[in-house]
């Protein structure tokens, strides 16, 4: 029988504010945030269906080592979930600000372009 996997996450006060906006700044990285506050925890494949898996790995290897996310095995699946408490804690505001911010680039080109 195999060892589970375990993943190591930062401590709370280990969370940068440099590491998690980095890890923010990519829009599929943003989507997957997104989908997470909305969703809870969910499986890693959920995040990006589509995606070559070591596309989606790579990108949910990021946001667990900044801080962003908790991943954890379940059998053959990863859950992910955000670190919402923990994120809170360290930056308030932070991912609620940068989510507004995220989702109202796509209506401000539509308004601008209207103008």
């Amino acid at each position: 029988m195999a060892a589970a996997r375990t993943y190591h996450h930062p401590d709370t006060d280990e969370i940068a504010l440099p590491r998690v906006l980095f890890a923010l700044s990519e829009p599929l990285r943003l989507t997957m945030v997104r989908i997470l506050t909305e969703r809870g925890e969910v499986d890693s494949l959920e995040l990006g269906p589509d995606l070559p898996r070591s596309t989606l790995t790579h990108h949910t290897s990021l946001l667990r080592e900044s801080g962003v996310v908790f991943v954890r095995a379940e059998g053959r699946k990863c859950m992910i979930r955000l670190r919402a408490e923990d994120l809170e804690a360290r930056f308030p505001g932070l991912v609620r600000t940068v989510l507004a911010g995220y989702e109202g680039e796509g209506t401000a080109g539509a308004e601008g372009g209207a103008a």
